[in-house]
């Protein structure tokens, strides 16, 4: 290997040159050894999809590299490990191309270098369209039981078709997802496991065994199998659903109606009934005067959500062959699961908070100290889990189940993203949960959906923050209300096993108090203004 450093033109291109071709390039240990710590640590550190920017990286090695092509056309798949000084490692997904013709090469350029004296640029392949359609291609012709290392999948769905067009889909933060024809969507997983990505599995699972309607349907993978000969996920193609934005974007529209109605309707907050925490609701059991300042478009759309979250749940839960879906029991190896995983994670929330504490004022520092001045009795409804007393079944769940990952269309729903909760392990991704915990986690997506919209309109509403905080638990005692309505109706009549009456509401609080536990840490660390919306989520269950 030669530096080059004999221009200025030069150095604006090719820093490195090295006599070996394209397609052995990374067989050459003195590429490698650059490419890792002169080039990517700089690189990767500023990438949306990097996951480690609140900890220190310390090295990157090369766990597996392997050829994507086609014909003549060869790109390089490479799982990064990125090791970092406390002591844990994340991998990392980079697929690269070399390009000689800077047109190509405008974004996320990586390293210019000289391939055997020709110059040019290695860049992230998914910016280079060639490198898009050979993906593309190599699904549409994939063959059923592929065994070679790379392998590409393909549903029945998936033929008749060209490749005509590819293009980013928009700014997302872990993975990257490629639209193609305006038909399909191929999200290429960035951070990746050594396992099947639960979103491949639940996707496929839902579309093709279940024919669930309301999800995108499956169309493609790519896995790879590693050097233990464990199959990892790469890439899941899927339908493109057109739609009218996320369920979020939606309910802010929608609350910021009901919360100028206060003032356009002269409605006094403290006149407004209230009703039981989760008391099962028809739309014919909401007050009027609560019908009147929120309409009844909302209490419509939140039972179609219901209903839909009730058939994801009913056809996850009607399995009896694949044993990666057949419902189960609740027993003491999960509940010792359970409760190791919520004391650790409760315990660095506590933590968190008495760091965080000089960030807050008001309401939330006032929850604050209620939080930790109640931490033993949070602690002690964690270890309270006891699952001798419990009659329903776990089922695999959706598991970071929340507005965001809800698409609408006119006046339905489509739900998407199976990956499961980003802090979790791969392996407890897949644990069986209570259904009721993607039910709890919609629920606390109200919430976050009732306190945003007042933050957000603050100045625009006459009434002040603590009415329109009351107002708001309010409304949200109704949306849980009619939402279980619906849910618990549809669920029961499919016989699917979620508890008796006591039961439910014992799993909801339990998983309620969960989230909003998990989200308090994220909001101290990044937006400590709202970290009032999961301490009063907290506040509401331990005082109820």
């Amino acid at each position: 290997m030669a530096k080059k450093s004999t221009s200025s033109k030069i150095q604006k291109t090719a820093l490195y040159n090295f006599d070996t071709r394209w397609e052995e390039l990374m067989k050459n240990k003195d590429f490698v050894k650059v490419f890792l710590s002169d080039v990517l640590e700089d690189y990767i550190i500023k990438q949306r999809w990097y996951g480690g920017k609140a900890s220190k990286l310390k090295y990157i090695e090369l766990a597996e590299y392997f050829r994507i092509q086609q014909n003549e056309e060869v790109y390089y798949g490479l799982i990064l490990e990125v090791n970092f000084v406390e002591a844990f490692y994340q991998h990392y997904f980079l697929p690269i191309a070399f390009v000689s013709d800077e047109n190509f090469a405008q974004d996320d350029r990586i390293l210019p270098i000289s391939i055997q004296n020709q110059e040019g640029f290695i860049i992230d392949a998914i910016n280079l369209e060639a490198f898009r359609k050979v993906v593309f291609e190599r699904i549409l012709t994939a063959v059923p039981n592929d065994t070679t290392r790379v392998q590409y999948n393909k549903s029945l769905l998936f033929h008749d078709v060209v490749y005509e067009s590819s293009r980013f889909m928009g700014l997302e933060q872990s993975n990257t997802s490629i639209v193609y024809n305006e038909k399909f969507v191929l999200k290429f997983f960035r951070r990746i496991y050594a396992d099947r990505n639960p979103d491949y599995e639940m996707s496929r699972f839902l579309s093709e065994k279940k024919e669930f309607k309301n999800t995108p349907a499956y169309l493609g993978s790519i896995q790879i199998k590693d050097h233990e000969n464990v199959n990892i996920t790469i890439g899941l193609m899927q339908e493109m659903v057109e739609n009218d934005g996320d369920a979020w974007d939606y309910m802010l529209s929608e609350l910021h109606k009901v919360f100028s109605n206060l003032e356009y309707k002269n409605i006094t907050v403290a006149n407004l009934p209230r009703t039981e925490d989760f008391l099962r609701l028809d739309i014919r059991d909401v007050p009027p005067q609560i019908i009147d300042w929120a309409g009844l478009n909302i209490f419509t759309k939140i039972q179609k959500l219901a209903k839909r979250t009730a058939e994801m749940h009913i056809a996850l839960g009607s399995e009896f062959e694949d044993t990666a879906f057949t419902p189960t029991r609740f027993n003491n190896d999960y509940t010792v699961w359970l409760k190791n995983r919520l004391l650790y994670q409760f315990q660095n929330r506590l933590n968190t908070v008495e760091n965080n504490l000089h960030k807050l004022d008001g309401l939330a520092l006032e929850l604050a100290n209620e939080f930790l001045d109640k931490k033993n009795e949070i602690r002690k409804r964690f270890v309270s889990f006891d699952w001798t007393k419990l009659k329903s079944e776990r089922l695999r769940v959706h598991g970071d189940y929340h507005l965001g990952q809800v698409l609408v269309k006119g006046d339905d729903f489509y739900i998407l993203d199976f990956e499961g909760e980003p802090e979790s392990t791969i392996r407890d991704r897949k644990v069986k949960q209570p259904p009721l915990k993607d039910v709890a986690g919609i629920f606390r997506s109200f919430h976050y959906a009732i306190y945003a919209t007042i933050f957000n309109n603050i100045k625009l509403y006459k009434h002040s923050q603590e009415e329109l905080f009351e107002a708001g638990e309010k409304l949200y005692q109704y949306l849980v209300g009619v939402f279980l309505g619906t849910y618990v109706y549809e669920i029961q009549e499919a016989n699917i096993n979620i508890g008796y009456n006591q039961e439910r509401i014992f799993l909801l609080k339990y998983s309620l108090l969960e989230k909003a536990v998990y989200e308090l840490g994220y909001e101290l660390n990044s937006r400590p203004r709202w970290a009032v919306i999961p301490l009063k989520g907290i506040s509401n269950i331990i005082n109820n």
